[in-house]
């Protein structure tokens, strides 16, 4: 992607916090037919690999783990907060009008050698891992145990696992660091008093994240 220095964050601890946050990947990977795209919770294990590996399961009867191309890598791409950003929010609106609208976004994308897993062993452990990843927030945490051992077995059939060790990933935080510090604050406190989804979640990314250093 194109990713100008101000933008970029690579920060592996940062990147790997948006997918730990944002689990719902974009999987994309090259077919016979072309480019797919599947959209896919993946989970991070911190292996003790550089960067991890992204790991997830598909129903059996989706074609993604019979027909992805294994010598091309895949990417996952992970969409984190995002927001549109008016230049009514600009205090050089006022001094010159020579301003337009953009879009601020967070956004990791992340490639790697996709292997598929036909293991039931492999993909329990995996069901167990997502659940507790994703159930412990919760007061009474469901778990995979609660369901009759039968149905488990069956919907284990019934799915593939997929694995992705990651061997690149970059981040791209475009937050209106290339703005003055005048329209940073204006967009802020535009973004602070809009009702629009992830309006808030942006306005504390851009209010954390200044200008470029040095």
């Amino acid at each position: 992607m194109y990713n100008p220095p101000h933008f970029e964050e690579t920060r592996t601890e940062f990147l790997h916090a948006l997918i730990g946050a944002h689990p719902l990947a974009t999987l994309v990977t090259l077919t016979g037919h072309g480019l797919e795209a599947n959209p896919l919770p993946l989970l991070l294990r911190h292996d003790g690999s550089p960067l991890g590996t992204l790991v997830g399961h598909v129903a059996r009867a989706n074609p993604l783990w019979r027909e992805f191309d294994p010598s091309v890598e895949a990417l996952a791409v992970f969409q984190g907060p995002n927001a549109y950003i008016t230049p009514s929010w600009y205090a050089s609106k006022r001094e010159s009008g020579k301003v337009v609208p953009t879009w601020n976004y967070v956004v990791v994308q992340a490639h790697g050698p996709l292997r598929a897993i036909d293991d039931p062993a492999w993909l329990r452990a995996l069901l167990d891992e997502l659940t507790a990843r994703h159930e412990s927030p919760r007061p009474v945490p469901w778990s995979v145990d609660d369901a009759p051992p039968d149905y488990i077995s069956a919907l284990l059939r019934a799915i593939v696992g997929i694995e992705m060790p990651v061997t690149r990933i970059a981040g791209k935080w475009k937050l209106s660091q290339n703005q003055p510090a005048a329209n940073r604050a204006g967009v802020i406190a535009g973004l602070g008093e809009s009702s629009a989804a992830g309006a808030a979640a942006m306005a504390a990314l851009v209010r954390d994240h200044g200008p470029p250093k040095g």
